[in-house]
């Protein structure tokens, strides 16, 4: 796994432990390419971060932070270790905590994009999406989803191969 465009392109990221499902380079990189237009030098959150790479990637071309929310352990090990390995201390943010109170106390437009990627199969997808319509906490909402999983509203719907499927919403 690894940085694939922008300021640390090429560069290798840690993957955590075997039951953690990163989101493999290609979508990572359409799902960035899609909104990179959007950050222009504002903060991304990234939510379920895992790894961190949809939020190092976004780093990487253009956002002007990152906010990484996360309880996982062996996740947040690896999550701290790129951030290090990347040297971008700085322009981050890592905290531990339940994805679902952390949006439950969001403003509206506290951040420019916000990638969602819960575990496929998780009722907190729909939490977080039921969240965003009553307080849209960023202005782009990128969610990666099983492709069984119903993603309500209008937006912009990618299909990928095996279960993958993008949603892309917007205020």
């Amino acid at each position: 796994m690894r940085i694939l465009k922008g300021k640390h392109a090429g560069r290798h990221l840690t993957s955590p432990a075997a039951n953690v499902r990163p989101t493999p380079e290609d979508v990572r990189d359409r799902c960035v390419g899609m909104v990179e237009g959007d950050f222009d030098g504002r903060p991304v959150l990234d939510l379920f971060a895992g790894s961190g790479a949809l939020g190092l990637e976004a780093l990487s071309r253009g956002a002007g932070s990152v906010d990484f929310v996360e309880n996982g352990a062996g996740a947040l090990h690896s999550l701290k270790a790129n951030v290090a390995a990347l040297r971008e201390q700085k322009r981050t943010r890592i905290f531990k905590k339940d994805a679902i109170p952390w949006v439950e106390a969001l403003g509206a437009g506290a951040y420019a994009v916000c990638f969602l990627d819960p575990p496929y199969g998780s009722k907190k997808l729909d939490r977080v999406l039921e969240r965003w319509r009553e307080v849209p906490f960023a202005d782009v909402l990128v969610v990666e989803h099983d492709r069984d999983h119903p993603v309500e509203g209008k937006g912009k719907r990618y299909d990928f191969p095996g279960p993958t499927k993008v949603t892309i919403l917007r205020v």
